[in-house]
């Protein structure tokens, strides 16, 4: 049930994730690391539907890094074929509701053809959709988008360099900064997500390891942004503390 005391005229408009704590969730029961991967699934959607229920206009989730390929190949391997059947099994059930996909992060030779096309084929069967924006963040770096984005402005030749020119060649330019950002499983680092996107975030730590991560601890975050004051580098109100 949603906590009396969140208040849904202040929902955050753009929520992004990082699901960390999958190997560490299935180590602990003495399983293989990519049953916490599975596992995970379901709180990536029982999450994604919280936030939905909510108004939230975006929601980012980090799903595969650019340093994630130096995990042990089983586990790599495994981690391609899972974001495959996502695509397959769940495209069609997001697109019945209205909610939009889409994906930043490298498309570089490592990852498979095959899979490019079922990321193609999921942004343009859902492209006309209304409702939530469902970004997948699979390759990608905070820096690595940082170097494409600043490679790109040399190749257009651009003689000044603003914040507006970066940001209009980051990976998807209409995508607006996190407002809430939330890590899992007790790490308080950002590991390269969004570099650019978090300079004003909020950011929310939780103890749960991503697969048991569920809506209540999403509700919890929000009331933690809510009670948060966002000065973006200026001054409280006359009313408002001045930390």
């Amino acid at each position: 049930m949603l906590p009396s005391d969140l208040d849904r005229s202040r929902i955050p408009n753009h929520i992004a994730c990082v699901m960390d704590g999958n190997g560490r969730w299935a180590e602990q029961r003495g399983l293989p690391r990519t049953d916490g991967h599975t596992a995970g699934e379901q709180a990536l959607f029982e999450v994604l539907d919280g936030a939905d229920e909510l108004g939230v206009e975006w929601f980012t989730v980090y799903a595969f890094s650019t340093e994630n390929w130096r995990r042990p190949v089983d586990e790599v391997q495994f981690l391609l074929r899972f974001n495959e059947e996502i695509l397959l099994g769940r495209q069609k059930e997001l697109h019945e509701r209205n909610i939009r996909i889409r994906f930043i992060g490298r498309r570089d030779r490592r990852v498979p053809r095959r899979l490019v096309r079922r990321m193609d084929e999921a942004a343009v069967l859902t492209r006309g959709n209304t409702g939530l924006t469902f970004t997948i963040a699979f390759n990608y770096g905070g820096r690595a988008e940082l170097v494409d984005a600043v490679q790109r402005i040399v190749d257009g030749g651009a003689k000044r360099i603003t914040e507006r020119t970066i940001a209009r060649h980051l990976y998807d330019p209409e995508m607006p900064d996190p407002d809430l950002v939330i890590r899992t499983s007790g790490e308080y680092r950002i590991s390269n997500f969004l570099l650019w996107e978090l300079a004003y975030s909020e950011l929310v730590f939780s103890d749960a390891l991503w697969p048991d991560f569920r809506r209540e601890h999403l509700y919890a975050a929000i009331k933690e942004f809510q009670d948060r004051d966002r000065r973006y580098g200026g001054v409280a109100g006359p009313d408002e503390p001045d930390g």
